[in-house]
This record gives C-alpha cells, structure tokens and sequence, in this order.
C-alpha cells in the first residue's frame, strides 16, 4: 500500500465517526435529560460497567464524572458477578454500556440491580435488547457503520459512547455549579493542578524584594533599584506604599529614545502611570492572561487601597510551572 492508500483508509475512518457522532444531536431528548436528573439526585455514587471495549469506555466516563463533581467508579460486570456487586448500593444510580445490549456478563446482574431498587441508566446500540427493556432509561448509541471496514472491531460504537458520557458529565458539570476550583482539587498534580490551585500570594515578591521608589527618584536611581531587585521594573510609590505608576525595561528603551538625562530626572516624569495591578487571591493563571492580553512581563500586586504589597513577573510564573 502507498502513502496515498494509508491516507485515503484513516480519512475514511475519521469520516465515518464524524457522522457517526453528528447522528447524536437527535439523541439529545427527554431521555438524555431524565439520566441527568437521575445522576443529579443520586445521593451515593455513580456505578459505571460494561465489558471488553465497552468496558474501556465505561472506565473513561467513570474518571471524567469523578473529575467533574460527580462522584463515580467504574466496576467490571464479570467481577461483580464474584463479589464486587457489593460496592454498589440502594443509594446509587448505575450506567451500563453494552452496544449490543446482549452482553451476558451485564444481564447476569441487572436482577441484583434492580432488586437493589438502583436506577439503571444503559446506553445501547439496540433499543429492542434485553438490556435497554429493562433500563429505568435507555440512551440510544446505536451507529450505522463501524469505521472498521469488516463491521466488528468496535470504532464508531465507542466514540459515539465517549461522546454521550462526556455530554452527560458536562451536563451534570454545569448543573452542579462546578468552577475551576473545584476541579483543581481533584486535580491537585502536575501542570493542571499548579496552574489551577497557585494564587498570586503564593508566588509573589514581598517586603524588601520588592522593587519600589518614591516619585522624587531619579531615572538613574529607579535603575539601581531595578538591577539590584532583578524583575525587569520597579514600582513608583507614595509616602503610604500607593501604587503611583510603574516603570519597566521596555519604558527604559523608550526614555533613552528621547535623550533624557536619567541622573536629574524624576521617574515619575517617565514611568507608566496607568499600570495593571493584580490582587493577592487572584489565580496565577489569571494573572497569565492578563500579561498575555496586554503583552507585559510583570505586574504589581496591591491591596483594597491601591498599596504595594508584592510583585511578580513571567519569571515567577515559568519557575512555578504556570506557564
């Protein structure tokens, strides 16, 4: 096979899912809508369980409910048929995935679910199986055609069940009211977690590492203060630590650009008067955007008042892994 060929067959896949996933949005109804509310009011925990494929994605929607304020886990049907059926209690709802909806290992079990008095939520190719007929709900993720170009490996099948779950967890994500903060506690690790969970408190420059001068500094003088702080700027501050204005490197370019001599003149004839400031509890990532947005490399944190009580800069940021 050519390159051609490699590309024609994985376009040809992608196809496929794609309208596989588009035939969703009519499955979007009363029956999507009444899940949700049954997840919403579970008072215990979301069981998640399908076998083989289905039971990949089972595990998939479990992690990504659990991240998003709904308590779930996933249990393997086969294992619950050993003894792991006690994890699931009267106060929980249930998922099952099963394309199908024949999967023997699942229906040996529904008769303990529903003794249980557990809602079942199944998510099925088949509205007509064994499965979606004794679901409390059905949600139909049946497709026309696999991308496998036999008809058995499940490809279509399984995106469409990702989809669906990942529609009922945003759902659920924004009936519950969940913010970023909530998800970074359950993500407190790695990258996510640093740029959700750091605050500007965390990471700001204090006291006397702070760069500061009153307004009646010279240029030369603000300079000094720069190079022995090492932030790129300084703060102009009055006698009670009010932010007057700021003065950074890429205003040093500009003061050089008009031949000033920097050892007589104020800093506050030549520093930036209208400057973003940050406040303490502010998110690093926030304060990220911020620089982004209005292409600066450092900030001034102040209080209620407007004084000076830190600063930081994209340095900070990078060495704290916000970035």
């Amino acid at each position: 096979m050519s390159q051609t060929d490699f590309k024609r067959l994985g376009l040809a896949v992608i196809e496929t899912e794609l309208a596989s996933v588009n035939a969703l949005k009519d499955r979007i109804d009363d029956a999507f809508a009444n899940a949700c509310e049954l997840m919403l009011k579970c008072e215990g925990r979301i069981v998640v369980t399908g076998m083989g494929k289905s039971g990949h994605i089972a595990g998939k929607i479990a992690a990504t409910l659990a991240s998003t304020g709904s308590p779930a886990f996933f249990v393997h049907p086969g294992e619950a048929s050993h003894g792991d059926l006690g994890m699931i209690t009267p106060r929980d709802v249930v998922i099952a995935l099963s394309n199908s909806g024949n999967t023997a290992e699942i229906l040996t079990i529904v008769p303990i679910i529903k003794r249980l008095g557990v809602p079942l939520i199944s998510m099925t190719g088949n509205a007509g199986s064994p499965l979606a007929a004794e679901a409390t709900i059905n949600l139909n993720v049946g497709v026309d055609n696999e991308a496998c170009p036999l008809g058995l490996a499940p490809t279509s099948s399984t995106t469409v069940a990702v989809v669906m779950g990942d529609a009922l967890a945003v759902a659920l994500l924004e009936a519950r009211g969940f913010t970023e903060e909530d998800f970074a506690l359950s993500h407190p690790g790695g990258t996510l977690g640093r740029r959700l969970l750091l605050h500007v408190s965390d990471i700001m420059h204090t006291g006397d590492a702070m760069p500061q001068v009153p307004a009646d500094a010279t240029i030369s003088e603000a300079l000094l203060e720069m190079s022995s702080k090492g932030m790129g700027m300084t703060a102009i501050v009055d006698s009670t630590s009010t932010v007057l204005g700021i003065y950074t490197d890429g205003d040093l370019r500009r003061t050089l650009d008009k031949n000033i001599d920097i050892k007589t003149t104020a800093i506050a004839e030549v520093m930036t008067a209208d400057c973003k400031t940050v406040d303490s509890h502010d998110l690093a990532a926030e304060v990220l955007k911020l620089m982004d947005d209005f292409k600066i490399n450092a900030a001034l944190v102040t209080d209620e008042s407007n004084r000076l009580i830190g600063a930081l800069n994209m340095h900070d940021l990078l060495r704290a892994g916000v970035v």
